[in-house]
């Protein structure tokens, strides 16, 4: 098997081979090389000590020194080169209590957490691959290296990364791997919500986001997103559905683009459905006001898994505004684009389409066709140019100054007051009317 190591990874591993080390391309990158892609970054592992890896190159940083990680700079890119190495104890299923280094390939190879990833390569030995990795790509299977329980008891994030490797590349999970994560999916609790956080994303933002079926079925999700599960068993007896709430999200997430913030806003934009829930007397349920308390419900989620301030917000915004069906005009068009945020309108207008798509058949046509018709006046009203911040005014606070408002809340309040005025009739946004209009207010 031959592969294309890039000249910066072969030049460090035969440096290293020829001052009398072992070296190779290790993990990730061998797994997506044979899968035909190309690699995001090329790990190098080295029977070599961390101080000896220094002292053969020009310039290096210690980045993970403790674990015996060093990172090479070529031609401004670094590369990192760990020797080899034993875990030791694991004592909170999360670190390793020490890091002990070995001289073996195969000692190192050991601890790494699935077949696919435990594989190594270089030029003069070719792969090396001792727990049949290249079988397991090659059949589409994901199987821990060795006893499950042994590697979800060291890592338990390792439970969710078997999960998200097999969204990412839509893979079967081993029988004795998938049965091992059941048992341990409650460990999962020792695990910082930063880690679940990168794991979840790229879960979701991955070709098979329907896999995060998958995360409930393990029980995972009872630990980090119980939120999952009430949605997953909570029945919508309505015309206009014909899932599950948590069915309806996942497959409303394979209808949107692989984007972070739409993922997450399928997944999270009926959050609030159960616990909205009514049922009238013809058994027909009801979920009023959901969507205002959605956004709530997926900002604690959000903020429990520490997303940061930007996407939260956007997502909660989406959820907040999914279920908006204005009567159409112009006018309230309008009013739609400023509550929303004209750079989240296009966002929207997607969310609503999958959301759609993911109901039953009834109305269906005329709902989609809503939300076309929603776009056209969506795009007139941007190509126009209509006045949809304060700050498109034709007249501005400096203005107000010099008529005599004096500083402070007056000058906000009356550019308010014109705004509303200006989105009612945007023909109005003309520099003499509005000063006109603010001496009148004045008087």
């Amino acid at each position: 098997m031959n592969m294309n190591l890039p000249a910066d990874v072969s030049k460090i591993i035969n440096i290293l081979e020829s001052n009398g080390h072992e070296a190779y391309a290790v993990g990730g990158c061998v797994r997506d090389c044979i899968l035909g892609k190309v690699p995001h970054d090329w790990d190098i592992t080295t029977s070599a000590l961390p101080e000896t890896v220094k002292s053969l190159f020009d310039r290096t940083f210690d980045t993970g020194i403790e674990h015996g990680t060093v990172t090479v700079l070529m031609h401004g890119t670094g590369y990192e080169v760990t020797t080899y190495r034993v875990d030791g104890k694991y004592e909170d299923g999360r670190h390793p209590k020490e890091v002990t280094f070995t001289a073996s390939l195969e000692e190192d190879l050991k601890r790494r957490d699935f077949t696919i990833n435990a594989m190594a390569y270089n030029e003069s030995k070719g792969l090396v691959d001792l727990f049949g990795g290249e079988e397991d790509l090659k059949a589409g299977i994901i199987k821990a290296v060795g006893n499950p329980t042994e590697r979800f008891t060291e890592d338990a994030l390792r439970m969710l990364r078997a999960l998200r490797f097999s969204a990412q590349l839509g893979f079967e999970i081993e029988p004795a791997t998938y049965q091992a994560i059941k048992e341990l999916a409650p460990t999962l609790d020792r695990i910082s919500a930063e880690r679940i956080q990168v794991e979840m994303v790229k879960l979701v933002t991955s070709d098979h986001p329907e896999r995060l079926r998958n995360v409930y079925d393990t029980g995972l999700s009872k630990v980090f997103f119980p939120e999952l599960d009430v949605m997953l068993e909570c029945q919508q007896n309505n015309k206009h559905h014909i899932y599950t709430v948590g069915e309806h999200s996942i497959v409303a997430m394979g209808l949107i683009p692989e984007d972070k913030v739409l993922r997450l806003t399928m997944m999270l934009h009926d959050i609030a459905k159960p616990a909205c829930k009514t049922t009238d007397e013809k058994g027909q349920n009801h979920f009023k006001m959901h969507p205002v308390k959605g956004a709530e419900m997926a900002r604690a989620f959000l903020r429990r898994l520490k997303f940061d301030n930007d996407t939260t917000d956007r997502v909660c915004n989406l959820v907040k505004n999914h279920d908006d069906r204005p009567e159409i005009s112009e006018r309230n068009v309008r009013r739609m684009i400023i509550r929303v945020g004209q750079e989240n309108f296009n966002d929207l207008l997607a969310v609503k389409r999958a959301d759609c798509l993911a109901q039953s058949m009834y109305h269906r046509q005329e709902k989609l066709t809503y939300i076309d018709e929603l776009e056209r006046v969506y795009k007139e009203i941007v190509a126009a140019g209509d006045c949809l911040k304060i700050k498109d005014l034709k007249i501005n606070g400096k203005d107000l100054l010099e008529l005599g408002v004096p500083q402070g809340q007056r000058i906000g309040a009356i550019l308010k007051d014109v705004f509303e005025e200006v989105v009612d009739n945007p023909s109005l946004n003309d520099r003499e009317y509005l000063l006109n209009r603010v001496k009148d207010m004045l008087q």
